[in-house]
């Protein structure tokens, strides 16, 4: 939309050397792309099937436009991001995922004929140990690969790894010791307790993040980094227009589409062998397909800091959002919230949170770094199918 045209004013560092000549604005028809129709087909594939059993050959078409209308959100959210510039930017992934995330728990929680109790608990601490050790430890192991050295801002990833260690320690863990309710459930104070801090902490976060201290969550500059390389240009407001159209029809599609395949998830799972509580991970990793694509070509173009903000931010709304929302959902749920972590998941908890810190607390990464987190998201993985 723009041409990139050398200049020898003096501009910001940042922007040094570029000028940005506007172009001819592009048609509507320029907008017809796979990332406008997937999410329409997506939709309308929905509305077809709802309230019925289709045929295996159209639940492997529904399957191919789920994962369509994934990629879609990610490109729509994208624009967005970009036009509304960083850190807000990283936030608008984050609450996305909070919404179909929770959209799933409470729809197979209300649909589902197996016992429910543990699977706002599964998909959450699958949210967390894939972000903590999935998106990052693959961010890095991209950045570093490629520029020597993952470079980011200690402050700001460090006080959102410590929110989300928090965050997860008073949801997760803190149910497992609880005397006054038999078994890994917070009583109903309880529970209220536990949701007004997951929201105070989030909100406080959020405010540090875009407010207070914004400059700690935004890319640091680094040597390799070229003052003389085209900056693109923010979206046009017509393309933002038409992404805040398409990503909340994505975005119910996906919710959609995955309760109409979830009785073919979970028959696939139980006829593998893997335990039921696989299923959450399914459906973490499914919803985290958007951020880890994002926080991955970020990486990729040595922007780390980003990375880590969608990495930690989802890992925060995960929890900060999801459970909240579940909290007040279970006043009408069949069954209770069992969100106590099992000793196991307790240790994997642990030993990702202080590795995160050894990470975090230099402000940059080597690909050893990276290595230590997806081995131990390999290790999170291979016991959840053999706990």
């Amino acid at each position: 939309m723009y041409e990139v045209a050398r200049s020898k004013s003096l501009l910001r560092p940042s922007l040094a050397g570029t000028t940005l000549v506007p172009m001819k604005a592009v048609p509507w028809r320029s907008l017809v792309r796979w990332t406008t129709i997937a999410p329409v087909v997506a939709f309308l594939a929905l509305a077809f099937t709802w309230g019925r059993t289709p045929y295996p050959w159209i639940l492997v078409i529904e399957a191919i436009l789920l994962v369509a209308a994934v990629l879609a959100a990610v490109h729509h959210a994208e624009v967005v991001a970009h036009r509304v510039g960083e850190p807000f930017g990283s936030l608008i992934l984050a609450v996305a995922v909070t919404v179909i995330e929770v959209a799933l728990i409470v729809t197979l929680m209300l649909s589902s004929t197996k016992d429910t109790s543990t699977l706002a608990r599964d998909t959450v601490f699958a949210a967390v140990m894939l972000t903590m050790n999935g998106i990052v430890g693959i961010s890095l192991l991209v950045a570093a690969t490629k520029y020597r050295l993952a470079v980011f801002n200690p402050e700001g990833s460090g006080s959102a790894l410590g929110t989300v260690v928090t965050l997860a320690c008073l949801t997760l863990v803190l149910p497992r010791f609880t005397t006054t309710q038999a078994g890994p459930i917070f009583t109903g104070p309880q529970l209220a307790f536990a949701a007004v801090a997951s929201v105070v902490l989030y909100g406080l976060f959020v405010f540090t993040q875009t407010i207070r201290h914004r400059d700690f969550f935004l890319p640091p500059d680094v040597e390799h980094d070229d003052d003389d390389a085209p900056r693109p240009r923010p979206p046009t407001t017509r393309a933002t227009v038409a992404s805040l159209i398409l990503l909340p029809v994505a975005l119910v599609s996906v919710v959609g589409l995955t309760k109409v395949e979830s009785p073919a998830l979970e028959a696939g799972v139980h006829w593998i062998g893997f335990p039921d509580s696989f299923v959450g991970v399914i459906i973490a990793i499914l919803v985290l397909l958007p951020e880890s694509i994002a926080a991955v070509r970020a990486a990729s173009q040595n922007r780390t800091q980003i990375s880590l903000n969608l990495g930690y931010g989802s890992a925060m709304a995960s929890i900060g959002l999801t459970i909240p929302t579940l909290a007040i959902a279970s006043i009408w749920l069949p069954v209770p919230l069992s969100l106590g972590l099992e000793p196991l998941q307790i240790v994997l908890l642990l030993i990702s949170a202080i590795v995160s810190v050894l990470t975090v607390v230099p402000g940059r990464s080597k690909t050893m770094h990276a290595a230590i987190h997806l081995v131990l998201l390999a290790a999170f993985v291979f016991l959840s199918i053999v706990p």
